[in-house]
């Protein structure tokens, strides 16, 4: 072999490995590229990361406050719904109902029995209003006082208060009367012989109005046993 061909040789060699290495290899703007490629998915992972923790904490919060309205719900249905027609038997001011119960579109007060657990468990007088709670929140708030007889005027400067539910902004309150056909709802209650057959309490809280609640007032047995008590929602004979 002659030295001409032996350049020649080692020439298309060294040419050969060049060539595969530059086919290989990467250049500066396919890097570019791929960086900005996976910096979209980083961007769209992290995106989809955060979207589903706050996905999964709006689920926790509905559900918190779904337990909550069921707990107020059932509350209410037990103490509102389950209402005493002891008379009063303290002098009272005229236009005021003969029993313990005022209905007006912001607040009830009604005598009842206190769920056990509260301090003042067993009868008690009960109102159910909208103010604001002792950590300056809106809130729906009942107050209650035990019930200390028929002849002591209530004093609801003595009266104990428990947060139902925070957050509310607005309480209004229906009465049914079913005399008429069909019945009425009226935003008070003014007649003074007698008790609505039901009521209806809407919340309007600071994410929304929640769904109303409607109760049926039912006497307890025996709670005025000198009469036959009152008509719940008309006379029926």
């Amino acid at each position: 072999m002659s030295p001409v061909s032996g350049f020649r040789g080692l020439s298309a060699r060294v040419m050969g490995r060049r060539t595969h290495r530059k086919i290989s290899g990467f250049t500066l703007l396919e890097l570019l590229v791929v960086m900005s490629l996976m910096s979209l998915l980083i961007l769209a992972m992290a995106s989809a990361l955060q979207t589903t923790s706050q996905t999964s904490e709006r689920v926790d919060l509905a559900l918190a406050r779904s337990d909550d309205l069921r707990i107020v719900s059932g509350f209410l249905q037990n103490t509102v719904g389950r209402i005493s027609l002891q008379r009063r038997g303290y002098a009272f001011k005229e236009g005021t109902s003969q029993y313990y119960f005022e209905g007006q579109e912001s607040q009830i007060m009604w005598l009842g029995v206190m769920p056990a657990g509260y301090a003042a468990s067993g009868r008690s007088l009960m109102r159910l209003r909208q103010e604001i709670s002792d950590q300056g929140q809106p809130a729906l708030v009942l107050q209650y006082l035990p019930w200390a007889g028929a002849a002591v005027e209530p004093d609801w400067t003595q009266a104990e208060s428990h947060v139902l539910l925070h957050g509310v902004t607005q309480l209004q309150i229906l009465y049914q009367d079913a005399r008429p056909e069909p019945p009425v709802w009226s935003s008070s209650w003014a007649l003074l012989d007698q008790v609505p057959q039901r009521v209806r309490i809407s919340l309007l809280t600071e994410k929304g109005p929640l769904p109303d609640l409607v109760v049926a007032l039912r006497p307890l047995p025996a709670s005025d046993p000198r009469s036959r008590g009152p008509i719940f929602g008309g006379d029926v004979r």
